[in-house]
Order: structure tokens, then C-alpha cells, then sequence
């Protein structure tokens, strides 16, 4: 077992209620990582105020502030090697992580999804579309993944998933709130079977 602590950097586009989970996580199990960065592409969200209540250091990245797409992903490969990071979660990011990226961490990037993997995942597949999606096929459970990210939507090897039950009178609304419960007991459960592996 490595002494030195993984560096994690945090992708997030919303409040961060998986972050906090996470943060909160490494903290009370006493896991051998440290998150020592936050990415986002909204410099105002919750999740960017939660980093810098936490003294996190926070990077503000879109396409928008570059020439090109190109220019866009070695920013955001520099701002990662700079910040020594080891490993990427992917915490209600809301956008496609680009190629350069999930190439120089492969197998080091890790998101959550909010349905029971491979059903309800691919691109336009997030948020309440997913539990609306859930519904409208009849299921009976739904849940969440997490899943290791490559090139392609919510195509990489699936860590760990947990199941939620679907109830009758369930709107997505409602279903989607208990499915985020679930994320926020099953992505620090993943995160620290992760590090087990990487740092054995």
C-alpha cells in the first residue's frame, strides 16, 4: 500500500451533491486519496462554491474560451498534469469528456450514471431523461453505475451498481430523487474499491 495519497480532481456543471458525498467520504473512511481540484465548465455552480469553501483549487474550462476543440482539450490536459492528478470523477459533468483526456488518464476516470447499465445510457441519456426513459419502458428497478469512462457514452467497464425499486405512483421526479440517495452511498462504495485496486 502507497503512503503517498491519489490526487483526485472533481469534473462537476451542477451543485455537487456527489461531490460533497465523496469529499465527505475520503474524510470519515479515511480512504488514501485527496481531491485537490475542482473542473467545471460554469464558474458559478454550487459544486465550484463547495471547492472553494473547502479550500479545493478550482479550474473554470469551456470550449467557448478557445480557438478550437483541439485548443480546448490540451487546456484541460495541461491544467491536469500541473495539478499532479491521478484520477478524474466525473460528478454530474455535463459535458462529453474529450478524447485527449480519457487517453492520458485511461482507466484513471471514473463517472456515475443514474439507471442500472447497459439499459438507459448512451448520448442524450442524463438527468431526468433517464428516469423519464425508466418509466415510460415499464421497469420495475432502476438504480445507478459506476462505470470506468472511454471514448464512447457510458460504454466502460461497469465497477459497481446498486438497485433502487421502482414504485407505482413514481414520477421521474420522484424516482430521480431516490435514485441521487442511492448515488451518494454508491460512488464513495466504488471510488474506494477503485483505489484498492490501483494502489495494491
Amino acid at each position: 500500500m502507497t503512503t503517498n495519497k491519489t490526487r483526485i480532481a472533481i469534473f462537476c456543471s451542477g451543485s455537487g451533491s456527489n461531490f460533497q458525498a465523496i469529499f465527505h467520504a475520503l474524510k470519515t473512511r479515511q480512504l488514501n486519496a485527496k481531491i485537490v481540484l475542482c473542473l467545471s465548465n460554469r464558474s458559478q455552480c454550487g459544486a465550484m462554491e463547495f471547492a472553494h469553501q473547502n479550500g479545493i483549487d478550482t479550474a473554470h474550462l469551456m470550449e467557448k474560451q478557445f480557438s478550437s476543440f483541439d485548443a480546448f482539450s490540451e487546456a484541460m490536459v495541461k491544467c491536469l498534469k500541473e495539478k499532479q492528478i491521478e484520477m478524474i470523477v466525473l460528478a454530474g459533468y455535463m459535458r462529453k469528456v474529450p478524447d485527449a483526456v480519457v487517453t492520458a488518464f485511461t482507466d484513471r476516470i471514473i463517472n456515475i450514471h443514474p439507471a442500472l447499465l447497459p439499459k438507459f445510457g448512451g448520448k442524450g441519456m442524463y438527468g431526468i431523461y433517464v428516469h423519464t426513459a425508466v418509466l415510460a419502458a415499464g421497469e420495475t428497478e432502476s438504480g445507478a453505475t459506476v462505470h470506468l469512462v472511454n471514448e464512447e457514452y457510458d460504454k466502460g467497464r461497469i465497477l459497481m451498481q446498486r438497485r433502487v425499486p421502482v414504485l407505482s405512483d413514481d414520477t421521474p421526479e420522484s424516482l430521480a430523487a431516490r435514485v441521487l440517495a442511492c448515488e451518494h452511498t454508491l460512488y464513495p462504495d466504488a471510488l474506494e474499491k477503485l483505489l484498492a485496486e490501483q494502489q495494491s
